[in-house]
């Protein structure tokens, strides 16, 4: 089936886990199967990772060299156990198919449920902003969202909540933007940040990040590589502070994970300095990939970090 995706620095991260015949890589979230087709394409063992059931449908006719475990990422090392693979990939963030399909609710563009779950459980947005204290919002979309006025939209929610809940997209899309006083022909819409605080609340997406990462530590073999694609700084933060002690340089601290374990052994070694940007000419060609950041290390033979479980 054709992809309704187009991934990434996908030329990045292929150079940077160097996979070929013989080698067992995880793509951690699946998604379209961009990332697997070009990772089977290389002659390795794909094992994919996704919590979104509909991702299934991408998944016919890739081979027997292909398994696709209905699972979070986080779930990686229980499923396969420690030192199995030689690499794991990481995309994080929402997918063009989620985006576009109206009915997944993850868009302030397209009419739809006020939905915005990547897998088939737990609650969802409409029942979030319909029931959470103003000042559980505000916490949401001030922390998840960086959105400065967060207050003023949580309080704006809970008093126009108690007359009529809310349950379509465009219908919170159309309040966040008259509560800001934005226009929707500005270059980011004012609902940007609104949104994407309650999609990281809802699929707590963090605290998912920081279990994969610890996961994807444990289950690569030493030598094996580790690549991770984010969309946004709260993301590329956690990606940065998990990786920096690991790799023996002095971090400079995290409130989303614990502190650095004192006098371990590196237990990665950085490929590269910081983190890769798209080029102009990807970001030309895609501009959803223009927030994309790419962070890549290898595992080193050092014991595991137990501090990050």
């Amino acid at each position: 089936m054709t992809a309704p995706h187009t991934p990434v620095l996908m030329a990045e991260v292929i150079e940077a886990l160097q996979p070929g015949p013989g080698q067992t890589i995880v793509d951690g979230t699946f998604g379209a199967g961009g990332y697997s087709r070009a990772l089977l394409a290389t002659g390795a063992q794909v094992i994919a990772f996704d919590r979104d059931p509909t991702a299934r449908r991408f998944a016919e006719g890739l081979g027997d060299r292909f398994q696709l475990i209905e699972a979070c990422f986080s779930e990686m090392d229980e499923r396969l156990g420690e030192g199995s693979v030689d690499g794991v990939a990481l995309d994080l963030g929402v997918s063009s198919m989620q985006l576009d399909e109206a009915d997944r609710g993850f868009s302030f563009m397209r009419d739809g449920p006020l939905d915005m779950r990547m897998g088939a459980t737990g609650q969802t947005a409409a029942e979030l902003i319909n029931t959470a204290e103003p000042a559980e919002l505000s916490r949401i979309f001030w922390v998840y969202g960086e959105e400065k006025k967060a207050r003023r939209i949580a309080g704006a929610i809970a008093r126009r909540r108690e007359e009529q809940p809310f349950e379509r997209t465009l219908e919170f899309a159309d309040f966040v933007e008259r509560v800001l006083g934005g226009r929707r022909g500005a270059k980011v819409h004012p609902a940007t940040r609104t949104f994407q605080g309650l999609r990281i609340a809802v699929n707590d997406e963090l605290s998912e990040l920081e279990a994969g990462l610890a996961s994807a530590e444990r289950v690569l073999k030493p030598g094996g590589r580790l690549a991770v694609v984010t969309f946004h700084s709260l993301e590329d933060r956690i990606v940065k502070s998990f990786f920096t002690p690991r790799a023996g340089q002095t971090p400079a601290g995290s409130r989303h994970l614990p502190p650095a374990q004192a006098g371990a052994p590196p237990s990665f070694d950085l490929i590269f300095k910081g983190a890769h940007p798209p080029s102009d000419a990807e970001t030309a060609a895609n501009p959803r990939a223009r927030s994309a950041k790419l962070r890549a290390a290898v595992r080193t033979e050092a014991p595991v970090w137990r501090d990050a479980a």
